[in-house]
């Protein structure tokens, strides 16, 4: 039987994902609010970013629901929440990516909310949720699975060529080293 596209990129993705999941780990999010605070300048960088690809008019063709889904305005609350400035941008944010290209970041992004699940619980102990610090993590309208399903279910769907599918496992690999560089820019940075 052949591999879905969905199941090709969470392959290729395994071992940035295990390195990024240390990095989170190594700068201990969940121990004070300060810290989360930080990963959340990440989450909202990260957003950021990818809030041209979810507005795109082309991908929204394909993903109809695709505006709804992006996470920046949540993480923006949750840093007003918690005290926290806005970060400013910082270079290397993508640019001109290609329609297959953007299909990989979106597969990384719409992929961080299944393990946001287990992030919400970590938050808890900070007293913060999906109303208060947190919203980011929140459960997405219709549920992490369904929603994570439809997504899959798209995306498996879509007719690629050779050299775009290749292009959409750059794209998810380059999201990966991208959250990764936000990550540490927002741990590195005084005054968070």
């Amino acid at each position: 039987m052949t591999q879905l596209r969905s199941q090709r990129l969470n392959q290729i993705t395994h071992e940035p994902h295990s390195r990024l999941d240390a990095a989170v780990k190594a700068q201990d999010p969940f121990s004070s609010r300060e810290n989360f605070a930080r990963f959340v300048q990440a989450q909202y960088l990260f957003q950021s970013e990818l809030q041209p690809l979810y507005r795109d008019p082309a991908l929204v063709q394909l993903f109809p629901d695709l505006p709804t889904r992006c996470r920046a305005a949540q993480a923006r609350d949750d840093l007003a929440d918690l005290g926290a400035g806005i970060p400013a941008p910082v270079a290397g944010a993508p640019e001109g990516v290609s329609r297959a290209e953007a299909l990989g970041w979106l597969f990384v992004s719409e992929g961080s909310k299944l393990g946001a699940a287990f992030l919400i619980r970590r938050v808890a102990a900070l007293g913060l949720g999906e109303t208060f610090g947190a919203r980011h993590l929140g459960e997405p309208e219709g549920g992490r699975a369904e929603g994570w399903k439809t997504f899959t279910r798209l995306l498996d769907g879509l007719a690629l060529s050779a050299e775009e599918e290749r292009q959409a496992d750059a794209g998810a690999l380059a999201a990966f080293e991208r959250f990764a560089r936000l990550l540490q820019h927002s741990y590195a940075t005084e005054n968070a």
